[in-house]
This record gives C-alpha cells, sequence and structure tokens, in this order.
C-alpha cells in the first residue's frame, strides 16, 4: 500500500514541476506554449477569414472556453488526474502481474522508421477515439458529460476543448490498453498531438476550409458544424461526424454527413436554454442530472 501512497504523491509533485518547468523555460518541447502559439494561429485566422461574418470577435462565451482549454489541458491534471491515474496505472500492471503479464505489448513498433511510428500512433489512436465519442453520444449518462462540449451556441477554436473533466478519465482510460499492446504511452511523440491539436482547433474554428479530396480524411469546420447542429438530419438521432482528427471513419462507418453547406446553424441540443452557463455549475450538472435532480 506503501507505493501507492508514494505513486499519489509523486504524481502531485512530479506534475507541479513539470507545469512549472512548461512555463519558465519555453522550449520546441513546451506544450504550454505551443497551445498558446496554436490558439493565437487559428483565432488570427478566425479574425482575418470569419465564416460567419456577424459572428463577434470576443464571441459568446470566448473567456469560459479559454478557461476551459487552460484547465483541460493542465489544470484538471495538476488538481487531481495525475496523481489518481498513476496510482490507477501502477495498480492495474499489478493486478496483470498476479497472471504473470509483464506488459501488454503485443506489437512491437519500435523498429519501425520514425514516421511509421507516428502515423500508427495517429490513426490507431484516432480510431479509438473516435469510437469513444460515438460512446459519449449513445450511452445516456456519458452524454450527460458530453453535453458540456455541446453546449456551445458560437463556434470557436476555444470551443474545442470546452469538455467535461470526465470525458478526460474515459478517453484516457479506455484509449490505455490498445495504445499499450502496440508499445505506446499516453503522452508519446509530440508532434502528433500538436498536428491532432492544430486540427482540433480547425475544426471549430470560425473559418470556411475547403479540403478537396483530403475532405475524406481530415475532419474540417464544414463537417464538425453539422456535428454540433442542434436539429441532426433525419435517421442519425445520436449524432454524425464524429471523426476527431480524421473523417476517414465517417465515410468508412455511414456516419459522414453534410446536408447543406450553412454556417448559421443553430448549435446545441434541445432546451439547451436550461444548460447551466457558469464552469462550476456545468461541472455538477451531470451528475445532478444522472442523480436524478433536474
Amino acid at each position: 500500500m506503501e507505493k501507492y501512497f508514494e505513486a499519489f504523491y509523486m504524481g502531485y509533485a512530479n506534475y507541479f514541476m513539470y507545469v512549472l518547468n512548461e512555463i519558465l523555460h519555453p522550449s520546441w518541447h513546451n506544450y504550454f506554449y505551443w497551445l498558446i502559439a496554436i490558439s493565437f494561429f487559428v483565432w488570427a485566422l478566425e479574425i482575418v477569414f470569419p465564416w460567419r461574418k456577424q459572428q463577434a470577435t470576443i464571441r459568446h462565451d470566448f473567456w469560459l472556453d479559454v478557461f476551459y482549454m487552460f484547465f483541460n489541458f493542465f489544470l484538471f491534471s495538476l488538481v487531481v488526474y495525475n496523481a489518481v491515474s498513476d496510482v490507477a496505472v501502477l495498480a492495474f500492471k499489478d493486478f496483470l502481474g498476479l497472471f504473470g503479464i509483464q506488459n501488454l505489448i503485443a506489437i512491437q513498433v519500435e523498429s519501425l522508421p520514425f514516421w511509421s511510428q507516428l502515423l500508427i500512433l495517429l490513426i490507431v489512436r484516432d480510431f479509438v477515439q473516435w469510437n469513444i465519442h460515438r460512446l459519449l453520444h449513445h450511452v445516456p449518462w456519458l452524454w450527460e458529460f458530453h453535453k458540456v462540449h455541446h453546449s456551445v451556441m458560437e463556434m470557436g477554436f476555444a470551443a474545442h476543448l470546452r469538455y467535461h473533466w470526465m470525458e478526460t478519465i474515459t478517453y484516457r482510460s479506455l484509449e490505455y490498453i490498445p495504445l499499450a499492446m502496440i508499445g505506446f504511452g499516453i503522452d508519446d511523440f509530440i508532434i502528433v498531438h500538436l498536428f491532432t491539436l492544430t486540427i482540433g482547433h480547425l475544426n471549430h474554428a470560425n473559418i470556411y476550409l475547403p479540403l478537396g479530396p483530403f475532405k475524406y480524411i481530415l475532419n474540417s469546420p464544414q463537417m464538425h458544424l453539422w456535428h454540433h447542429a442542434e436539429e441532426l438530419p433525419e435517421g442519425y438521432p445520436n449524432g454524425i461526424n464524429f471523426g476527431i482528427t480524421l473523417s476517414i471513419w465517417d465515410y468508412l462507418f455511414g456516419y459522414a454527413k453534410i446536408p447543406y453547406q450553412d454556417s448559421t446553424l443553430k448549435l446545441g441540443f434541445p432546451n439547451i436554454h436550461l444548460f447551466p452557463k457558469t464552469f462550476w455549475k456545468q461541472v455538477k450538472y451531470p451528475f445532478e442530472k444522472i442523480k436524478g435532480k433536474h
């Protein structure tokens, strides 16, 4: 038991030092300043090339989404997630040890060229996340948490990271085993994370981004706007366009749908006007809803 307490404590200590180092020592491998740089770049595109020209530069809930962006990218791990996840991983490995399993690696990718490893990580991780995203829409209690992300009423780059912290736990928990089986940790290869961060920002941005034939591979603002539409196309009650970075899964499995191009789609879900407007109330809402208080 002592080693779990130590893992919990070191999870806090190590992550605190990590965040402090990120802020005080800018570098090419620094997530903190990459998040800021990518955000300013995509925001500049919104300002110069707005798709919804009537939408203000500082749109509705802009500052709330900026707070979510830094909370979900850094603060949540500092508050609790990193320490708890370190203990959970240690306990899971100990559990596997009871059956003589030392690791989960089933496919060795370390011998492959570096760019092949990046591509494998991107594709496998994105397919897993696409399936998790569908679960968030199809499982009623998970949908209550995912509503936080869909409570965006005006789309902009920072809406990308407006989501409930339970989504972090859901994604990371379900990602762990498939990525571990091919020898990847969650934090491997910063270039993949920065690429997916950029695509996610662009997908939520107030820009029009025609991709031509690449639309069958990469997600786009036009495609993702329909994912956030309040009124979904007939026959798709639980959602469309579930792609995170890649759109190919939606085309392969029949969820790709853009009925028509419309930058002014009404976003959200039924009775969105009743949804809480502040961070703390949005965090509490899914738990209260599941318990039947709403």
